[in-house]
């Protein structure tokens, strides 16, 4: 029943709040705006638009345009030393969740001396507490995908050791201001859509059958299932379906919420090893190949039956009585967004790296293990690898 909640983040949530930007209080007068190494914001016109607000705020920008998926250390490094360079006095991320967590480090280690690894956790960071304050930060997400928009913490990847782990966590990480425009959301491409909507997802059926849960968890967790279930594959099939975009984007920010008043399991965990070892893979795309598996692993321990029921009912399958309709469910829906046939061979993975996953996993993100309701073994882990494998 017990719960600690600090969300201090504003959230404008809806089409058009972009435009509502320039009317906040902003915390400084120079900001560093943070996007992708891609073409997208500047092609839509989200980066002219966030731009303009700022300067009607009175606000000086500079632009930071080198993150690409599954930021990298060196990138969070660059990005923290030019915002230094440039006296910029808070980070304004517009994208993605790679671009939203890449920021928030960034305003992290800006005004820090040593190296990024200094102040983080895994296996070889030193975990040392900061130096100096960190800079404010505003998000503007353009995807709904990972509910980085209202949560203190970036996932950055270290290729150097094959560590892909959550930095951050501060208080001040917080972002001051998260815009949810699903407008800015009109143009992903549908293959995006859903990985980054199972993304959404995953977040809240791991924090729902996790062994951490709470009243406001329970809350937040079974709204994002429900509005993916009913509206995900709307937005798959038809990217402007503004109605359909809107509950995605409330379901991904609900995900964000739950991952700060409840957590994330080992399914994470060991998407992060594939990811760390295999740059190219989409996070989202990782998660959907082993989900039916991992799932079907914990309902077979029976550790949870009644949650799996009532997560099949809350994804539409209303007479759901099997925790196994869960796992149907999960699979029909990915099935009807065109995602259930993704291979792990298509990006390179083997069959004989996954006793090195399973282990890497649980190095460097002990804690969402010890999240599950029942302790995996490394080769229980591997065991969901293999099945998932194509």
């Amino acid at each position: 029943m017990n719960y600690n909640c600090y969300i201090p983040t504003r959230v404008l949530f809806g089409a058009g709040s972009l435009n509502e930007l320039h009317a906040q209080k902003m915390p400084g007068k120079k900001a560093m705006i943070v996007i992708s190494n891609g073409k997208s914001t500047r092609a839509n016109g989200s980066l002219a638009r966030t731009e303009e607000q700022l300067r009607m705020a009175g606000v000086e920008t500079v632009i930071f345009d080198k993150v690409g998926a599954n930021p990298l250390k060196s990138t969070v490094e660059e990005g923290g030393r030019f915002a230094k360079e440039q006296g910029c006095d808070f980070v304004v991320a517009l994208g993605g969740g790679s671009v939203m967590d890449a920021a928030k480090i960034m305003a992290m280690y800006a005004l820090q001396p040593g190296d990024l690894w200094d102040y983080a956790e895994g296996i070889t960071g030193k975990g040392q507490p900061l130096v100096h304050p960190t800079l404010p930060v505003i998000t503007i997400t353009t995807t709904a995908g990972t509910g980085s928009e209202v949560d203190p913490w970036g996932v950055i990847t270290n290729p150097e050791t094959n560590e892909k782990i959550d930095c951050g966590g501060q208080d001040s990480l917080f972002p001051l201001v998260a815009i949810v425009d699903p407008e800015l959301m009109l143009s992903i491409p549908p293959k995006f859509t859903a990985y980054q909507g199972f993304d959404a997802l995953f977040h809240s059926t791991e924090g729902y059958i996790s062994g951490v849960n709470n009243l406001m968890s329970d809350m937040v967790e079974l709204a994002a299932i429900e509005n993916i279930g009913a509206y995900l594959e709307r937005a798959v099939k038809d990217g402007s379906d503004l109605e359909a975009r809107e509950h995605v984007a409330f379901a991904n920010t609900m995900s964000g919420y739950s991952m700060d008043v409840g957590v994330c399991t080992s399914e994470h965990a060991m998407e992060h090893a594939m990811s760390a070892y295999h740059q190219d893979l989409p996070h989202g795309a990782g998660l959907i190949m082993i989900s039916k598996e991992y799932y079907t692993y914990f309902v077979e321990k029976h550790v949870c039956d009644d949650r799996f029921i009532r997560m099949a009912k809350a994804l539409g399958k209303e007479d759901a009585k099997d925790p196994m309709d869960f796992v149907d469910a999960l699979v029909e829906l990915q099935e009807a967004c065109g995602v259930a046939d993704l291979k792990m061979s298509d990006y390179g993975i083997q069959r004989e790296e996954f006793l090195t996953l399973a282990q890497n996993a649980r190095a460097i993100s002990g804690g969402s293990y010890s999240s599950d309701r029942v302790q995996m073994t490394d080769e229980e882990c591997v065991a969901i690898f293999e099945k998932s494998y194509r």
